[in-house]
């Protein structure tokens, strides 16, 4: 758990590093302790094993099949999953999600951000806004938003079993109380009780023997400039911790094995990734399994389909071929991978825009695209941009969106926000311009009694009338197309191309102005359905293949593929054979011309850059903005596609043609790679990722090749929002203190803005003076009526005098609603009915259960977690007045479990859990109350009703009547009296008495004692250490290790491959396939 509370240390401590030597401590990402486990690992783990799970659930729910990878991976999961080879969105996701998490390091003072100083309700309160706020988000489908407080909270939880006694009070399970809010802490150490004594070297227990007894709960105090703690209170411990150089002396964390309590360390990051999956658990239940796996970016990897149309009278023909191009990508791409996971529709007139119309439903989809009708207008320019803006803020990051207009923005001061929202998102914005050279205007007004034409007139008056639009393409790594209305249906390929799945781009060039020029790009054997754009006026191309053929531009159908082109847009289809290699295209153009190669794949790249933040536990930031032109940058680089990608080289490719700037790569494993600039390039640059792949071919290393397609620039600006919490209540004010830092001096020029259009105050102007530092805060009001969860995109602009220079910073905060309803639905099981003797698939069972949420917000939804079987639910109420859901579930005896999930409107979740392959009745919800202190009964043991599992002193044992096992912490091995066998965490094996082997999950293979063999699953084969041999049941022969020779029993002989030859007992001769003879050895 490096980094289980990274302490950002003031120059007093940098000071004590330095004269310690001890500055070589990293960020989390680069901690050489091999035993180590980081909040980040902790995180992941739990992502991915529950991601697991809701895709189990959700594909039995919906008749599909579902195999769980033997080794889980963002990648492994992908592809059983959602049948995908691209990981991009899910592993986007967890990237944001471990980033979040990690930037909680910042509030190094906050002491309920860590469970310091005992500050063990105030950390529970903050796990409870945190959790509040992740639901709230995700009923209002703002998942970035989410991602934000789910990494915040899962932080802090983390942090309770590195820093409080819990696991040295004997604890081994999560304490469950810190996310429920209605359980209640109540032993908790007051301030006047002791709770420490000295600790004299390293893993010694200090914790007081009476704590331990009365299994009362405290935490270590920290601080980087005080001594003063309680009397005689532990301290967190470690170096910058001044109170633990005061009586009682060390401390109690646990965040890495070389702690003072580091030989907990593995206990409490096993517990601490089980609480985190709780937590996940929790979050499932009230978002369901669809919801959560979008949380998770658990989806198909296409693109949104996101439209952004000017309905004024003149786009009635566009909005008509819109209509149709949607209907046609919704209707062939219905239950495939390239389904488009959501369906995004933002309209824009003058003066109105919007709303934002997002759904997953794609017969509503379709239902608002045909309502829209081109009417009204005016003057010729429209509000393009601010439809724009909420396109940027309303989709997924790295989304293809596409604008339809025949006219100018109106709204052309929101030209520097919409820039830096493509700069943050990632995002394409392709522009389909229509009547570019010199259409008439059609634009019709209704009028009460006929329905006239209005008198023609010019939208785009000229060619530099659409300039704003190019460069926002340009920016964006998009095109800017322009045609007649009447061609505009063949322009809108682009549309169903850029709509696929696990599209990259694997090189892209821009020249304005135009000029000769080779280009050249590598396509590896990964790839599938390659094509290439290319925009302009009248440019002239050849394209040359790997094996030297070549295609011109004026071969509509070649020997390389097929060119159509319309208005200034060019699509070249290549042909799906002998794509692999090195690649040139010869452009000759004077006019300004852009050139994009993409392709389907799953190896892709995500990346940001960074602040290194030194420290104890060094973290990092994700900057807002642009990466600063006075030094040296660092990008962290994800790579995507699996273990048999590397990246060997990364490269700053400058828009204008100049010289590449080199980095230097570090391997950092797992995917992750650290990339160092030394200078970064002058003026718009993108960022090119090479390295080789094995497996994909039998060419070994393959070559591969993938670009950014959004322009990135320097500043010599810095814009810097302080650490804040970002939620703030419906009709209340939040602010957000910033600042801008340059090396020159001066006045700049503040600009900040919001995508819902909330009331905001700002300086709009900030001077510099000596130092070269201002600061300046942003107002927000959110007004009343604001549905909790809203999220809101706030850009924060600075620029210098004579727009020289420029810089942004992009905040994504929520308006959360304070939640008075604390309680979670109850579930009482009121009858099973089951005889179940004989054949189950000719036999069922029917459970009987009544649910409530007694006088809280009501049950929302109730549904089926475990169990193949049919829920039906009827709500009635009660002599007290209070609604209560009856619910009959009826299932197969083959499925022998059920688990309800009960959901209330404010997202409490209360389950209902019943199994008839046991006696035991299993479920009851969690109690009002939890303590860390459970009751001692007359059998000596505890009962905890939410894990319906027993937990016995005596015998320093767990057993679950959920799951029928025991948990022995002693031997750290569980048995289970359901299959009559052990599973041994450590080496990571089961074992089965009945059948007296051992099954290995790691190696996916049975150990057999009394044969002294293995059985491999994976192989389906045997292996017998005594004799050295392989035995295939497929194919019935042994392979022997020992003389590298195979027996096959049915024909009773041997087969050698060192020698190539077979060996034959039963008449005594081998024979020799390489030489083609026999030898007779009678």
């Amino acid at each position: 758990m490096t980094d289980f509370a990274t302490k950002f240390t003031g120059g007093v401590l940098i000071f004590m590093l330095l004269q310690t030597e001890t500055l070589c401590f990293k960020v989390w990402l680069f901690s050489k302790k091999p035993q180590t486990t980081t909040h980040q690992q902790m995180t992941e783990t739990a992502i991915l094993q529950t991601t697991a799970e809701a895709c189990r659930t959700l594909a039995l729910a919906e008749g599909r099949d579902f195999v769980l990878p033997s080794t889980l991976s963002a990648e492994s999961l992908a592809r059983a999953c959602v049948a995908s080879d691209s990981a991009k969105p899910f592993r986007s996701s967890i990237d944001s999600i471990k980033h979040w998490n990690a930037r909680t390091d910042l509030y190094v003072f906050s002491e309920e951000r860590h469970f310091d100083n005992e500050k063990i309700l105030d950390g529970r309160n903050r796990i409870k806004f945190g959790l509040e706020a992740v639901k709230a988000n995700v009923r209002q489908k703002n998942f970035n938003a989410a991602r934000v407080s789910l990494g915040q909270t899962l932080h802090t939880l983390q942090d309770f079993y590195s820093h409080s006694n819990w696991i040295e009070l004997g604890q081994r399970v999560p304490f469950s109380a810190l996310i429920k809010s209605d359980a209640v802490i109540s032993n908790i150490a007051d301030v006047g009780t002791p709770t420490c004594g000295d600790c004299n070297g390293q893993n010694c227990n200090n914790i007081l023997q009476n704590i331990i007894d009365e299994q009362i709960l405290t935490s270590g105090y920290f601080s980087l400039n005080s001594f003063s703690k309680p009397a005689g209170k532990c301290s967190h411990g470690g170096l910058g911790d001044f109170t633990s150089l005061v009586a009682p002396k060390r401390g109690i964390n646990k965040d890495d094995e070389d702690s003072i309590h580091g030989g907990l360390h593995g206990i409490a990051a096993v517990v601490a990734t089980n609480a985190t999956k709780e937590l996940l658990q929790d979050i499932r239940g009230a978002a369901g399994d669809k919801n959560f796996l979008r949380l998770m970016g658990m989806t198909v990897p296409s693109s949104v389909l996101c439209f952004v149309i000017d309905t004024t009278g003149s786009m009635r023909d566009d909005i008509a071929e819109v209509k149709r191009v949607t209907s046609s990508i919704i209707d062939s791409r219905r239950g495939t991978p390239d389904e488009p996971p959501e369906y995004i529709l933002v309209p824009f007139n003058d003066p109105d825009f919007g709303p934002l119309i997002r759904t997953t439903d794609t017969d509503v989809f379709k239902a608002q695209v045909n309502a829209l009708n081109a009417d009204g207008g005016g003057d010729a320019p429209e509000m393009s941009l601010s439809g724009l803006q909420l396109a940027l803020t309303g989709a997924p990051e790295a989304s293809e969106i596409f604008l339809f207009t025949d006219a100018p923005a109106k709204d052309v001061h929101l030209r520097s926000t919409v820039l830096a929202l493509i700069e943050r998102t990632r995002s394409v914005v392709n522009c389909m311009l229509t009547g570019v050279l010199g259409a008439r205007r059609r634009r019709r007004r209704r009028k009460e009694a006929d329905d006239n034409q209005q008198k023609p007139g010019l939208r785009f008056s000229s060619r530099s009338s659409t300039q704003l639009y190019d460069e926002l393409a340009q920016a964006s790594g998009g095109q800017a197309i322009k045609v007649t209305k009447a061609n505009l249906p063949q322009a809108t390929s682009i549309i169903t191309d850029s709509s696929g799945a696990a599209l990259v781009t694997i090189f892209q060039a821009v020249r304005n102005p135009g000029k000769a020029e080779n280009f050249s790009f590598t396509v590896d054997n990964s790839l599938t359905n390659l094509t290439m754009y290319v925009t302009g006026s009248s440019p002239i191309f050849i394209i040359t293949s790997p094996t030297a053929v070549t295609q011109s531009n004026t071969e509509s159908t070649g020997a390389l593929g097929t060119i159509q082109t319309v208005g200034n847009f060019w699509t070249v289809r290549l042909n799906p054979t002998d794509q692999g290699g090195l690649w040139e295209i010869r452009m000759v153009s004077t006019q300004a011309y852009s050139i994009k190669v993409i392709g389907q794949s799953g190896i892709d790249f995500l990346f940001e850059f960074v602040d290194i933040i030194p420290g104890l536990h060094p973290t990092f930031d994700i900057l807002p903005g642009r990466p600063s032109a006075n030094g040296n940058a660092t990008i962290l680089l994800t790579v995507t596609g699996g273990a048999t990608v590397s990246v060997t080289e990364v490269v700053l490719v400058p828009t204008s043609g100049a010289e590449l700037v080199n980095t230097t790569v570090e391997d950092r494993q797992g995917g992750d790679y650290l990339v160092t600039v030394d200078r970064l390039p002058v003026g718009d640059f993108v960022i090119r990722v090479s390295g080789v792949t094995n497996g994909l071919s039998r060419t070994s290393p393959n070559q591969f090749q993938r670009q950014s397609s959004t322009q990135l620039r320097t500043s010599g600006i810095t814009v810097a929002v302080s650490a804040l919490n970002g939620t703030w209540e419906p009709g209340t004010n939040l602010a957000v203190p910033f600042t801008v830092s340059s090396n020159a001096t001066g006045n700049i020029t503040i600009q900040a803005r919001n995508d819902r259009g909330f009331t905001s105050s700002s300086p709009s102007t900030l001077t510099l003076r000596a130092g070269g530092r201002a600061e300046g805060t942003v107002t927000l009001t959110a007004p009343p009526n604001t549905p909790s969860g809203t999220d809101i995109t706030l850009t924060i602009e600075a620029e210098a005098a004579g727009a020289t220079d420029s810089n942004y910073a992009v905040l994504r905060l929520s308006v959360i609603a304070k939640v008075t309803d604390i309680s979670s639905p109850r579930c009482e099981v009121v009858g099973v009915n089951a005889d179940c003797a004989g054949n189950c698939s000719l036999l069922s069972w029917e459970l009987l259960a009544n649910l409530t949420d007694g006088n809280g917000t009501g049950i929302e939804r109730i549904t089926v977690r475990q169990g193949g079987g049919t829920l039906n639910t009827t709500v009635v109420t009660g002599s007290d007045g209070v609604n209560v859901t009856l619910a009959t579930y009826t299932s197969s005896c083959c499925s022998e479990e059920v688990e309800l999930v009960a959901v209330d409107a404010v997202g409490n979740v209360g389950t209902c859990f019943r199994s008839i392959r046991v006696t035991n009745v299993t479920l009851v919800e969690s109690p009002t109350s939890a303590s860390a202190t459970a009751p001692t009964t007359h059998y000596a043991h505890f009962y905890c009703t939410r894990y319906a599992h027993f937990y016995c002193p005596h015998y320093a044992h767990f057993y679950c009547t959920r799951y029928a096992h025991f948990y022995c912490p002693h031997y750290a091995h569980f048995y289970c009296t359901r299959y009559a066998h052990f599973y041994c965490p450590h080496y990571a094996h089961f074992y089965c008495p009945h059948y007296a082997h051992f099954y290995c999950t790691r190696y996916a293979h049975f150990y057999c004692p009394h044969y002294a063999h293995f059985y491999c699953t994976h192989y389906a084969h045997f292996y017998c250490p005594h004799y050295a041999h392989f035995y295939c049941p497929r194919y019935a022969h042994f392979y022997c290790t020992r003389y590298a020779h195979f027996y096959c029993p049915h024909y009773a002989h041997f087969y050698c491959p060192h020698y190539a030859h077979f060996y034959c007992p039963h008449y005594a001769h081998f024979y020799c396939t390489r030489y083609a003879h026999f030898y007779c050895t009678r």
